[in-house]
């Protein structure tokens, strides 16, 4: 129990500090080759996930609350929202000339999602601190550059986001299946 809890614990602090790095310490990541300091931030995301999955996946944690019973179908909906999200960050479509940040603001939704879908310790630790991992992001980002609005995205490009939308949902769904958990409430 308490070994799988600090693998996740391990997991979301290489996730959490490489990705914050360039925000914190902006003269110190300026000094490290951007080629090589994103490598090192691909490979201890690789390691950092790995990590979460198996210190999530072990961690028997007690329940702090019950989620309500409508928490599932929320989850179902904004996953579809933050994956649009996530997408359209990437592609820069429309909506990232509303939203400054579309993939920050995801992962906030992501984790929102699943916060009212789970309400264990382990669901809270994971769910919970990559949700504010997102916020703190969004917060040293806007203290530290201001922001110019995209030009409008070709209609491709929304296409494009969409159907990526429903492929990533449909992989999303059969991995949570495969890995024993069932997205739609059962």
């Amino acid at each position: 129990k308490g070994f799988t809890m600090i693998l996740l614990i391990l997991g979301l602090a290489l996730w959490i500090v490489p990705h914050l790095f360039k925000r914190v310490a902006p003269a110190m990541a300026a000094g490290i080759d951007e080629k090589k300091r994103k490598m090192g931030v691909t490979i201890l995301s690789f390691v950092a996930i790995v990590l979460m999955v198996i210190g999530y996946r072990g961690w028997v944690s007690g329940d702090l609350y019950t989620p309500p019973t409508w928490g599932a179908h929320a989850n179902n909906l904004l996953m579809v929202i933050s994956i649009y999200l996530m997408a359209a960050a990437g592609m820069k479509t429309r909506i990232t000339r509303v939203i400054r940040h579309p993939q920050s603001t995801g992962v906030i939704l992501w984790s929102v999602a699943h916060l009212l879908a789970n309400g264990d310790w382990a669901s809270i630790v994971l769910f919970g601190a990559l949700g504010l991992w997102a916020v703190a992001a969004i917060m040293l980002e806007n203290a530290q550059k201001s922001w110019t609005k995209p030009a409008p995205a070709p209609m491709g490009k929304e296409i494009g986001a969409i159907v990526g939308t429903l492929i990533v949902v449909g992989v999303a769904v059969w991995i949570h299946i495969a890995l024993g958990y069932h997205p739609f409430g059962g």
